[in-house]
């Protein structure tokens, strides 16, 4: 452990440096404040023992500096003369201890071995919060695709502000890692990012979730519960597949929304709360709205801002780089050497429909990572549905177009379930274009 010594008495710094080195501590020496804060600069400290009294300022206003620009530093400040002011300001200040010099000489070296434990567990969080931060970021989103581009350039065009956000798109496109995303470059980043599955949950239970309870309120509840609304004050709820919302809670959450206020269950007091609401589904709402069963007002709210997230098969150019990401991950994960993916098993993903988008992706290539005793993904490590894909199109080669264009209409058709207008958009044709090849080609 590194320890900053900063005293302007050369003779009690070089005794406390003697006393500290004998513990085993690697320790550095400043003799003013601005020296202290070049040795920060220079070497990785992990405590601070610093004089109050400084030739170049006062070490109870520079431990608020310190704490502010290395947060993971810890502070244990001396003084000639304590007071009490003095020490409530240098605790409020960032600093782990205050002690007054001969009454406490005691307590230097219990106090160092305390504050250099802390620093260690204050590194680690700061490594973990930057993992989980880098794990989350608009970086780690993966595409070139147009589709795909766009909308991180939405979402981190909305993330500085305050606006609430709504994600739409079909399940497994990415909708919680882009509302994650969209939370850690806001200025809430610091605060709590909570999620909850709207479609999870009854209406009774989802109403107990957001908004808590109070005591008596039902049988079991003996004690005052706070809800997910609360667990994000200051910072981020992502309210996931609200479309399947009942339509009598969106009016609790369209009052949140308006007034910052809600009533836990059982109660008659408001609870006043400041979170930022990211909204996500799968549904169409407008549509939704039409039948009855999502609330006009509460749709325009949550809509300030929507980014539709694009499917994969709208995107068949990032299913290549997916893939080679998942596959490196789930080699790290199951301690795997690096693995191989055949250009076979690669077109034969390019090929599929991913109805389950990237999530569906996910679990092919997590399953053939398991099956890939030799450490290459081939087709043989494919589901039965997409190798026999791959044989059917192994076959078209050799036909006419025309047998090639019929099969991927059918294809298409059975994706949509005979849905032609949809079909006629995924082949990016017209609907009279779509109706004439299918009384061409003869399909039923």
């Amino acid at each position: 452990m590194k320890v900053l010594i900063i005293d302007d008495e050369d003779k009690l710094r070089n005794l406390l440096s003697k006393i500290i080195s004998f513990e085993g501590f690697e320790v550095f020496q400043a003799s003013s404040i601005k020296s202290g804060l070049k040795q920060l600069e220079l070497e990785e400290i992990d405590v601070i023992v610093s004089d109050v009294k400084l030739p170049d300022g006062n070490g109870v206003e520079t431990a608020k500096i310190i704490k502010s620009k290395y947060p993971a530093v810890e502070i244990i400040l001396l003084t000639a003369f304590g007071n009490i002011p003095d020490s409530v300001d240098a605790i409020k200040n960032g600093a782990f201890d205050y002690i007054t010099k001969g009454n406490d000489n005691d307590r230097i070296i219990p106090l160092l071995y305390k504050a250099g434990e802390k620093a260690v567990l204050n590194k680690k969080v700061q490594k973990l919060e930057k993992q989980l931060g880098e794990k989350h970021s608009f970086d780690k989103i993966i595409g070139r695709s147009k589709s795909i581009i766009k909308a991180i350039d939405l979402a981190k065009r909305v993330a500085s502000s305050e606006t609430t956000v709504l994600l739409t798109g079909e399940t497994g496109t990415g909708k919680e890692v882009f509302a994650q995303a969209i939370h850690l470059a806001s200025l809430r980043a610091n605060h709590s990012f909570v999620a909850i599955n709207c479609s999870a949950f009854s209406k009774e239970l989802l109403e107990n979730e957001l908004f808590g309870h109070k005591a008596g309120a039902f049988t079991g509840a003996t004690k005052d519960q706070k809800g997910l609304f609360e667990e994000a004050h200051k910072g981020t709820i992502f309210l996931d597949e609200i479309g399947e919302m009942e339509i009598e809670l969106q009016a609790k959450i369209l009052r949140v929304l308006e007034t910052g206020e809600f009533l836990r269950v059982g109660d008659n007091k408001p609870t006043k709360v400041d979170a930022r609401i990211i909204a996500a589904t799968n549904r169409n709402l407008e549509n939704e709205i039409e039948l009855g069963n999502f609330r006009n007002d509460l749709f325009y709210r949550l809509s300030v801002f929507a980014i539709p997230l694009p499917s994969l098969r709208e995107r068949p150019k990032d299913i290549r780089l997916l893939a080679e990401h998942f596959v490196n991950w789930f080699a790290v994960k199951s301690n795997r050497r690096s693995l191989k993916l055949t250009d076979e098993y690669l077109s034969a993903l390019e090929r599929n429909a991913w109805k389950g988008n990237i999530r569906e992706l996910k679990n092919v290539i997590e399953r053939s990572v398991i099956l890939a005793d030799d450490g290459i993904l081939s087709l043989d490590t494919l589901p039965i549905n997409l190798q026999q894909d791959n044989k059917d199109t192994a076959m078209m080669s050799t036909f006419s177009m025309a047998s090639v264009e019929k099969t991927h209409i059918l294809k298409i058709l059975n994706y949509t379930q005979g849905n032609k207008t949809e079909t006629a958009r995924l082949l990016e044709i017209g609907l009279a274009t779509l109706y004439r090849k299918i009384d061409h080609y003869k399909i039923s």
